[in-house]
């Protein structure tokens, strides 16, 4: 088959996102000759890049929602055989230095979830990455509780950063977003604000959403517990 084309409208995603609910990810990568690994160790984005390349995403690493023209982000989730996820979500890069003007409204966070494509898939480890499942996708914009948790965790973090104390975050601060290392190896260092203001070099951080959060994404769409 041919590259999928970026859908038209958000009715159109959809259709494209029911169709390949119940296949697995080897059915969808031959029906498009895309390349598929043996193991996810060295190809960790794979299942990702696949489902972004059947939907006809367009943003690719750009700070926009992956369909920019729709502004819905795709995020797929990987979950158990219990419905429930198996790991945190990743949302965005977040910038260590220049941070004077920035706020949650004009966010990158908050630019990607606020209206998301969710796209869980049956990814226990006894599956192997072709034998994985596509569950049944559904869109998703925050509560008002819940955007009032991201931009709490997100403004106190963000505030963390901006008074030079990166080194002391963990994955603990936050009750929904949680901030992380985010690099290839551990040479993959970036400016930081340090201490007293002075500049140090860093492993660069990402956003995740913390998958207590997620499964209660879930829950509200599926009525599960």
């Amino acid at each position: 088959m041919n590259k999928p084309l970026p859908p038209a409208s958000t009715s159109e995603l959809m259709t494209r996102v029911n169709d390949i609910a119940g296949l697995t990810l080897g059915e969808i990568a031959a029906s498009y000759a895309f390349n598929t690994p043996e193991n996810l160790l060295r190809e960790k984005g794979w299942i990702g890049q696949l489902i972004e390349y059947v939907l006809g995403a367009t943003a690719a690493s750009k700070p926009e929602p992956d369909f920019e023209h729709l502004g819905i982000e795709l995020k797929t989730l990987p979950i158990s055989y219990s419905g429930k996820p198996l790991e945190t979500t990743y949302v965005s890069i977040t910038p260590l230095t220049n941070l004077h003007g920035v706020t949650w409204q004009n966010s990158v966070v908050k630019k990607k979830l606020s209206h998301v494509l969710w796209l869980p898939i049956l990814s226990e480890r006894d599956l192997a990455p072709t034998d994985r499942i596509i569950g049944n996708g559904f869109l998703w914009q925050p509560s008002t509780l819940q955007e009032a948790q991201l931009k709490k965790d997100w403004e106190e973090l963000t505030e963390m950063i901006a008074l030079g104390n990166i080194e002391q975050i963990n994955g603990h601060f936050g009750q929904v977003l949680q901030l992380r290392p985010k690099a290839a190896n551990s040479k993959a260092l970036t400016q930081a604000i340090g201490p007293n203001g002075k500049e140090i070099m860093t492993l660069p951080r990402g956003y995740y959403l913390k998958t207590e959060f997620t499964r209660q994404i879930l829950a509200e769409q599926f009525g599960a517990g």
